[in-house]
């Protein structure tokens, strides 16, 4: 790893000197927010900078119940609970809904939480291929048990977004669970009224929207307390500190302002002109690139992708 000694994007990057970094996913800036930071140090005032304790012991703290009722109506779900990262939230809900029973089809892009919460679910999985429906209602409609169907919203090596109105649909016909994992979904899509009539859960991070550290999963409550009496990445961990907790709650705040809009749209903007900037270099990027702030350039294999990273 390199070290870089920055205050948001811009600092010093070991054996580079100044530098502004696009690699980072704090896409809204809000860890350098000054209403952030004043959260975080408050809590660090009030609680210390530990939980102290897994949520269960003694580790919950107001801003703790207080985050996840925030998050739920963010969400606008019943439910939210809370964990230590967004990776710890993909392997606490599969591995809750998972069992020898089971069938999860999972798209081949998904991110590695994704795939590591299949393989410890215990379940039957089902990888198809990346956005392919058809693929997806042919291992559905081979099973005759309970199924859950878990997919990314915008994939993050890619770019793109995933067909949520489709898999919501196609989860409404065989009476499968949808899982959606929205981490890198700030600039989009909604899942909001696609999901109106199926079983669901939603899995977001606090660090990619919210400039924070942690995740997330909201739905009804019972699939939320479910998660809560089975997810062992919950139940068997420190708590999130209260101070990334309280900043991601802020972080909130500003999120849902005036100012969460004008930051949105200034991301989008920024996207434009990079993607832009890129294609008139003649690089190539993939058709989708854009819709979302990541924006890959593909090079080749491993040597290319080295020689001009150095």
């Amino acid at each position: 790893p390199r070290v870089f000694d920055a205050f948001g994007v811009r600092g010093r990057l070991a054996g580079r000197g100044r530098v502004v970094s696009f690699a980072g996913n704090d896409y809204l800036g809000l860890s350098t927010h000054p209403a952030v930071r004043a959260a975080a140090s408050a809590a660090l005032a009030r609680w210390g900078s530990g939980a102290g304790a897994s949520r269960l012991v003694t580790g919950t703290r107001p801003v703790h119940e207080a985050l996840e009722e925030a998050l739920a109506r963010w969400a606008g779900e019943e439910d939210a609970v809370v964990l230590p990262s967004g990776f710890a939230a993909n392997l606490a809900v599969l591995g809750a809904l998972g069992g020898e029973d089971v069938l999860i089809c999972s798209d081949e892009r998904n991110h590695a939480s994704i795939v590591d919460g299949c393989r410890l679910s215990r379940a039957q999985v089902a990888v198809y291929p990346h956005g392919d429906l058809e693929a997806l209602e042919a291992r559905l409609g081979g099973h005759g048990g309970p199924a859950v169907v878990v997919s990314d919203t915008v994939f993050s090596m890619d770019g793109d977004w995933a067909p949520v109105e489709d898999l919501a649909e196609c989860c409404r016909r065989h009476g499968a669970l949808l899982v959606l994992d929205e981490a890198h979904g700030v600039l989009g899509p909604d899942p909001g009224a696609a999901l109106e009539g199926v079983a669901h859960a939603r899995v977001g991070t606090l660090s990619k929207h919210l400039g924070s550290q942690g995740g997330f999963v909201a739905g009804s409550r019972p699939l939320v307390d479910l998660v809560r009496n089975l997810g062992r990445s919950w139940i068997f961990t420190t708590a999130l500190s209260p101070a990334d907790a309280a900043a991601a709650l802020a972080a909130l705040e500003v999120l849902g302002s005036a100012e969460g809009q004008a930051r949105r749209a200034a991301l989008a903007e920024r996207t434009g002109q990079l993607v832009a900037g890129l294609r008139a270099l003649g690089l190539e990027l993939p058709e989708a690139v854009g819709r979302s702030p990541i924006v890959p350039v593909v090079l080749g294999g491993r040597r290319e992708a080295m020689a001009v990273a150095e």
